[in-house]
């Protein structure tokens, strides 16, 4: 018999846990119904609560720990709620979300991955009915950049107090998350052909193409790593004749999100542009509570990725049962694909979760519900 599929459900803050709880219904639903080899492990850590215990917000060796397991299930991490106790023990952002970047890092997930589509039932912000169609994805690089956080304070606390701020971009990061991009582009257009739902994009020399790849950058400004990436995203998209290019200063990237975010397919970005336009993408796509997102190593089947919502831990709810846990369970959805491309069951459990959880939005887009009732009925559409 294979081994089992492993999964490190870490809930974190917030409303984490409550979200991760319906996430691990339905796990165990699916596995019992289709007999998943599926297995999973729950970590109190990272989290609030272990640090006020232990003072650190995971232990020491929670990479190796966690470098056991396929991939890993992050609730939320943040502030913990509720906001009504002004004693509650809160610790700054720079700590509580730290273990993100250090997951990130240390199991090199070069890609945050988070798609953009607007599902019925999901609201609809754009009043322009064009907004029906959205249906991007947004690629960020996520193992360097604006995050890579090498810097330091001088005389730090005194009016002469000097910050730095480093930016780091390699070429090896550069070719890689580009060549991605262009990688799903294809992948994009070759699941629509199939579909029967293709899609049209214009070059600037007027040819059109069945998929597209935007770059975003600030090479105005940001000259150096920007005309690295302009380069090394022209030399690549000679390889891909089939995919439509365009180049976005990020500013601009943003206005025409808002303007005609039915022209995007597939968006690539730096870690810090990334991170900004992910976050506006879903709420073109529905709003944070809807969204997934993916921290991906597409190169290294050893290393773990981590699938997390885009949401907080929402602390104005947090322990009210009032969660919404359908980015979660989008996001469930989701890691289960990825780890289907070793176990084609569970790739087929990954699209009846996303079905499911795409059935009850549509049926009950713009309901107020408890979080288990949720559950409860996408549970049901399980089978």
């Amino acid at each position: 018999m294979s081994q089992p599929t492993r999964i490190a459900v870490t809930p974190g803050d917030g409303i984490g846990p409550e979200v991760v709880d319906e996430a691990v219904r339905c796990l165990e639903a699916l596995r019992d119904q289709l007999g998943l080899a599926l297995e999973w492990t729950r970590f109190p850590w990272p989290s609030h609560a272990w640090h006020q215990q232990h003072g650190e917000t995971m232990p020491f060796d929670a990479l190796a720990q966690l470098r056991a397991y396929d991939a890993i299930l992050l609730g939320a991490l943040g502030d913990p709620g509720p906001l009504d106790d002004p004693n509650r023990y809160l610790l700054p952002d720079s700590v509580s979300l730290a273990p993100l970047l250090q997951m990130r890092k240390g199991f090199d997930q070069w890609v945050c991955e988070r798609p953009a589509r607007l599902l019925p039932g999901a609201r609809q912000f754009l009043a322009d009915a064009r907004a029906r169609d959205i249906d991007m994805l947004v690629i960020r690089e996520n193992s360097e950049g604006e995050y890579v956080g090498q810097g330091g304070r001088l005389r730090q606390g005194t009016p002469e107090e000097v910050a730095t701020q480093m930016e780091v971009f390699t070429r090896r990061a550069t070719d890689r998350i580009i060549r991605y991009g262009f990688d799903q582009a294809r992948e994009r257009a070759l699941q629509r052909a199939s579909a029967g739902t293709p899609r049209q994009f214009t070059n600037l020399d007027g040819s059109t193409c069945e998929s597209q790849v935007c770059l975003v950058t600030k090479r105005n400004a940001l000259r150096y790593w920007g005309d690295m990436y302009s380069e090394a995203f022209a030399e690549i998209a000679e390889e891909y004749p089939d995919v439509a290019t365009h180049h976005e200063l990020v500013d601009a990237a943003c206005m025409k999100f808002v303007q005609s975010p039915w022209h995007f397919d597939v968006v690539v970005a730096s870690n810090l542009q990334g991170d900004i336009l992910t976050d506006l993408a879903a709420v073109l796509s529905g709003g944070m509570g809807v969204a997934p997102s993916c921290n991906l190593n597409p190169t290294d089947p050893n290393l773990p990725s981590m699938f997390e919502p885009t949401h907080g831990s929402a602390p104005d709810i947090a322990g009210k049962g009032l969660a919404d846990p359908t980015a979660m369970l989008f996001t469930t959805a989701r890691m289960l694909i990825w780890l289907g491309r070793r176990d084609p069951a569970l790739l087929r459990a990954g699209n009846q979760l996303y079905d499911a959880v795409a059935a009850d939005l549509a049926e009950h887009g713009g309901e107020r519900r408890q979080t288990r009732a949720i559950g409860d009925s996408v549970l049901g559409r399980l089978g």
